[in-house]
């Protein structure tokens, strides 16, 4: 059994006091702070001891090199775990890390409400015009209350695609409108689908079926460019595109096109391929575009929800437990070898939950 200190090492991007409040129930717990604008020597010498690496889920806010790839994984001997920040982990290699015994875990739906609140936001807001009427009514005078008339929401048809945790909760409060609920993902049943509130469609019939389209899917190989000139040309003219999703889903500059044709009607982006896009940005130009700064997730409730799932998780990692929400369960037969030569006993093969 392992008899020293099990460190957690991270860097000093925003965070939740709630991870401090749960280890500091465990007396051989100890987080480790490291500055970005540190001496980098510092840093590596942190994580050359470290068991687990807390990891910002945010590829832009994180520089490269601390990205936990093939590279930072050669300094780190004693790693086991790392733990994404947030539900997506585009700052992991996942494959790096399955080939070194490393699991990789995140904190999927910890943020899912205010997640799919924003989305629900979005759509409000493109369907009734808040916005551009905003804008308008700040820079000038003399237009009608008829040329920013916006449409009810109720009767329509969303389409997500994806309804995992933040997708049956727009599912559900899409209901609420009153709106018809269509949901492709490929990775659940049509009975899933069906009982977390949707009707099950191919991709091709959700395109061309709904009011709205949603994206509610990971960023991977198979999502990545998924929504391209061809897909936004299946959906009906004058259908609103969202995005509380990852960039490079979908492609910006085929939506600027079908923005500008008048084919798609207007588009709800909180994510973006650069975070935060460039202020020449062409769908930044446009009045029928509603743009947030991947903060759909970013509320006081959700951050300290994910840090303390982040918090629980690894506890529960540390003491040998199977992790809940681990992304790449190939990797436990090597995990198990490195966690049984670094803590001294074999962790469990069952999955705890939380």
């Amino acid at each position: 059994m392992f008899a020293g200190v099990k460190t957690v090492v991270r860097f000093d991007l925003w965070s939740d006091p709630a991870m401090e409040e749960r280890f500091g129930r465990e007396p051989d717990i100890a987080l480790t702070t490291c500055r970005l604008a540190g001496p980098e020597g510092d840093a590596w010498a942190a994580l050359g001891d470290a068991h687990v690496y807390q990891i910002s889920a945010a590829r832009n806010e994180l520089p490269r090199q601390w990205h936990a790839g093939a590279d930072l994984l050669e300094h780190c001997p004693r790693l086991l775990c790392v733990s994404s920040s947030g539900a997506g982990y585009d700052t992991v290699d996942v494959a790096a890390c399955t080939k070194a015994g490393v699991l990789v875990v995140n904190q999927a739906g910890g943020n899912a409400q205010s997640v799919a609140e924003h989305t629900i936001g979005l759509m409000l807001d493109l369907s009734r015009r808040i916005s551009e009427s905003d804008r308008r009514l700040r820079r000038e005078r003399g237009f009608k209350r008829e040329d920013v008339m916006g449409r009810e929401i109720s009767g329509k048809t969303i389409g997500l695609v994806g309804i995992g945790h933040v997708g049956r909760r727009v599912a559900g409060l899409a209901h609420a409108f009153g709106m018809t609920v269509l949901a492709h993902d490929p990775h659940l049943t049509g009975e899933e689908i069906a009982s977390r509130g949707a009707i099950p469609v191919a991709m091709n019939d959700l395109l061309e079926r709904s009011d709205v389209v949603s994206l509610h899917c990971p960023r991977d190989e198979g999502t990545l460019g998924m929504m391209d000139a061809a897909a936004f040309a299946r959906m009906k003219t004058g259908a609103v595109f969202i995005s509380t999703a990852r960039g490079g889903i979908h492609d910006e500059a085929a939506l600027a096109d079908a923005l500008r044709r008048g084919h798609v009607g207007g588009a709800g982006l909180d994510v973006w391929d650069e975070e935060p896009p460039p202020l020449d940005h062409p769908l930044l130009a446009q009045d029928n575009v509603v743009a947030t700064y991947h903060t759909a997730g970013v509320t006081p409730e959700a951050r300290r929800n994910m840090w303390a799932l982040a918090a629980e998780q690894i506890v529960g990692v540390l003491k040998g437990e199977r992790p809940p929400r681990l992304i790449n369960p190939e990797a436990w037969p090597a995990y198990a070898d490195r966690f049984e030569a670094v803590m001294g006993f074999r962790p469990e093969t069952s999955t705890v939950g939380y």
